[in-house]
């Protein structure tokens, strides 16, 4: 394992730009962790129509940044409390989605520092039913990411206040907020320590999980390399924000996958606009899928037609086909009982 030092940068575009620079660059023959703390941002799932997960007035008067990451799931909150964690490995075509793998070492630490933490639901670390960290992960097909956020000393009044967060999600969670749901780690320690010793702790108890460990420095043409990037990608409003499509129809549901919201646009009976949002986890990019269904009539017969060769588990998960169907167009009253 080789640790990416990222040399105390805290704006999240150029954090988030230097974990695809390495995923994407760096010797597939090593795996890599990278640590990063941002600055008060909100970080939208890649998924995500970003306009409904953020309090926009509340972000533009507390100039908090608002980047997309490459992984699905949901939008999460980022401030100086927050200690952000990146594994960087081969896609072995068994690991992604497979949460358990990447999170037990860090889980591991945890515990040895007195935590009762654990892996819960899809995607979160635990401790006492409140969570401490949320895990997201992407593939490039050959290799893989898999990071998450430890809510060390998170300001949790911001997480609520910077966040939409749906009613769909809270009642599906039994839970009427967001607060009473989360939980700083360092609330649970049984000393004091700043957020700098807590990442040493950790980076130290995953050196004993991963020998031989080395440190890298990145070179100024590769970080000429993670600049141009940032540029490029996290710095522009089409990759954090992107259209909000003109739509006639929308359909939302949230399936143990996550939640699909579906905006349609129908003229005349064909499908002119297509479009997903949601925090669910999938291999595939969305918009192969969402072609698909351009100059179609919206009629079931020929929604389901067209997903006949299609592998929808690759874009969402364990969703079975006819569930996405039901979605688009409604259940199939001919199959449905009174």
């Amino acid at each position: 394992m080789i640790f990416i030092e990222n040399e105390g940068n805290t704006n999240p575009r150029l954090n988030l730009a230097l974990e695809e620079y390495a995923l994407r660059n760096f010797d597939p023959a090593d795996d890599y962790l990278l640590f990063y703390i941002n600055e008060p941002s909100i970080i939208i799932g890649r998924n995500q129509n970003t306009l409904e997960e953020i309090n926009h007035q509340y972000v533009e008067e507390n100039n908090i940044h608002v980047v997309r990451r490459v992984s699905g799931g949901g939008a999460v909150y980022h401030d100086y409390g927050n200690l952000n964690f990146s594994f960087i490995t081969n896609h072995d075509g068994k690991s992604l989605n497979n949460f358990k793998k990447f999170t037990a070492p860090v889980i591991k630490v945890l515990q040895y520092l007195g935590l009762n933490a654990e892996l819960k639901g899809r995607n979160d670390i635990q401790v006492d039913e409140r969570k401490i960290s949320g895990t997201a992960q992407f593939s490039t097909g050959k290799r893989m990411v898999s990071h998450g956020t430890l809510l060390f000393d998170t300001d949790l009044g911001q997480v609520v206040n910077a966040l939409n967060v749906k009613m769909g999600k809270i009642e599906s969670k039994g839970h009427k907020s967001v607060r009473s749901r989360v939980a700083n780690i360092s609330e649970y320690l049984k000393r004091t320590i700043n957020i700098e010793e807590f990442r040493q702790l950790l980076l130290e108890g995953l050196y004993q999980e991963s020998e031989p460990f080395k440190s890298y420095q990145l070179t100024p043409e590769e970080w000429r390399g993670v600049h141009l990037l940032k540029e490029e990608k996290y710095d522009t409003w089409d990759w954090n924000y992107g259209r909000s499509p003109k739509f006639n129809v929308q359909r939302t549901k949230r399936f143990p996958v996550g939640e699909l919201d579906l905006r349609i646009l129908v003229e005349k009976g064909l499908i002119t606009d297509f479009k997903i949002y949601g925090d669910f986890f999938g291999k595939e990019p969305l918009e192969s899928l969402e072609n698909l269904f351009m100059g179609s009539r919206y009629e079931r017969e020929d929604i389901s037609a067209l997903l006949t060769n299609i592998e929808i588990k690759e874009y969402f998960g364990d969703l079975p086909k006819k569930d996405f169907v039901e979605l688009i167009y409604g259940p199939d009253e001919e199959n449905t009982g009174p």
